[in-house]
């Protein structure tokens, strides 16, 4: 018998793992939950009008306020992640903005409205930074076009996840609750991140062939 049938079949080799794809569909719900949380204003601001008899001058301020804030943090946010680490980056803006967001239903006034809105902004300016910065630590290039497209999809998810969702749990118990069932959904992710993500050369369960995979790309 030649050695090549005693050395029986050949064994194949291990797939790279798969630690990063975990990864990025937690930050798929981290821009669901963003994208509920930032809405929900605008999904209530019938009843919200309604209430303080607010006109539209008053809604311009409000929302404008989230927008300033939010593209000043686009700018900035890359810093502070770089400064301090995408994990505890993204978990101190997913605190941030998740108390902010339950502290808007407690809003009165449209100072107060569009005080709340601009420390959202803030908060939620950091999450595509920190996405970014995610996946360029644990994607080889030739698929970060694809993780970026599962982080992105999370946007129109959570914005039809708002649009449903929201308007139910204000009939049901009222515009107020709506805010805190946004900041649920963030303190929810929030434990699944710490549990799933952790640097690249730190991860307790990534294997060597992932990455070295992610390394070699």
């Amino acid at each position: 018998m030649s050695a090549t049938h005693q050395a029986g079949p050949t064994a194949k080799p291990r797939g790279p793992g798969r630690i990063r794809w975990w990864i990025v569909w937690t930050l798929f719900f981290s821009t669901v939950t963003n994208y509920i949380s930032r809405q929900t204003f605008s999904v209530l601001a019938p009843l919200i009008t309604a209430q303080f008899h607010l006109s539209h001058t008053d809604l311009a301020k409000i929302l404008g306020a989230f927008q300033i804030s939010y593209a000043v943090t686009w700018l900035l946010g890359g810093i502070f992640l770089d400064a301090v680490g995408t994990r505890i980056g993204l978990a101190l803006a997913v605190i941030f903005w998740s108390v902010v967001n339950i502290l808007t239903g407690f809003a009165t006034s449209v100072v107060g409205f569009a005080s709340f809105r601009f420390l959202l902004g803030i908060g939620e300016g950091f999450n595509w930074p920190g996405a970014s910065k995610a996946v360029a630590e644990w994607f080889p290039s030739q698929e970060r076009s694809l993780a970026v497209a599962i982080v992105d999809s999370g946007s129109s998810v959570g914005g039809a996840v708002a649009a449903l969702v929201i308007p139910l749990i204000a009939l049901a118990f009222g515009w107020r609750w709506a805010f805190i069932f946004s900041e649920g959904l963030g303190f929810i992710w929030l434990l699944v991140w710490l549990r799933i993500y952790h640097p690249l050369d730190r991860h307790p369960k990534v294997t060597a062939a992932e990455v070295s995979f992610i390394r070699a790309g």
